[in-house]
């Protein structure tokens, strides 16, 4: 699926705004309380969202520029920014991501048409995908706070994009089924079935499949016909 990035943009601060609404209602104390995420707290969560928007800006001024810029200096770099920072007021962090995000707008805007075909080796993309990339995180780690936004609230053209991308990426080792969500007129086919069992055909709603394949939701509200158990998704990143 291509779109210009530039709209993407667009949907980028969109979801920014809404998650920091989202944080402006807290309570000062949460940040040291758990998020959604296994062993992160919120202020963990709000942290990494700040981070990501700094490395997604190295990126897109590597693809400006041509000059080589890391998202982050390496692995273990990004894990200690991510931990040095969760402990910050809460004000703090609002404040840290408004203006990563400010960053990153800014790298958008500043973009010739040209660098957007760039390829990025440590995406193995074009810098066109970025902002979609910085979407994604921004929507499904909105829903990792786990303070009241949820895979429900995903816009229907992101969760339906998020869903393809996740089908898409699945390795041929992932448990085969057949996806069915409602009002896509095609389904999408995960795996390979073995011999000559069937894979079953999970059906429902698609902010409500890729919530489930991105490990967000349970998949309660999903249907698997024949019946029987939802398969166990492939971890998602």
């Amino acid at each position: 699926m291509t779109i210009d990035p530039l709209v993407l943009m667009t949907d980028v601060e969109q979801a920014t705004e809404a998650l920091l609404r989202t944080a402006e209602q807290l309570d000062d104390t949460v940040v040291g309380e758990p998020s959604a995420l296994p062993g992160w707290t919120v202020g963990h969560v709000l942290t990494h969202v700040a981070r990501n928007a700094d490395a997604y800006t190295n990126l897109l001024t590597w693809a400006r520029t041509g000059v080589e810029t890391p998202p982050y200096p390496s692995p273990a770099a990004r894990e200690a920014g991510i931990a040095a920072g969760a402990a910050r007021p809460l004000a703090e962090q609002i404040a840290d991501i408004r203006a990563a995000h400010e960053r990153f707008a800014d790298a958008a805007a500043a973009m010739p048409a040209t660098a957007w075909t760039f390829h990025l080796p440590v995406i193995d993309r074009s810098a066109a995908a970025v902002p979609w990339a910085r979407l994604r995180e921004v929507e499904v780690h909105h829903v990792d706070l786990g303070r009241g936004y949820t895979p429900a609230d995903w816009p229907d053209a992101f969760a339906l994009r998020l869903l393809r991308e996740i089908a898409g990426d699945l390795p041929a080792s992932a448990p085969a089924m057949v996806l069915r969500p409602f009002g896509l007129e095609h389904p999408l086919t995960v795996g390979s079935p073995t011999g000559t069992t069937q894979a079953p055909v999970i059906g429902g709603p698609a902010r409500s499949i890729a919530a489930w394949l991105a490990g967000r939701a349970d998949g309660a509200d999903l249907t698997v016909s024949p019946d029987g158990e939802l398969p166990r998704p492939v971890r998602w990143k």
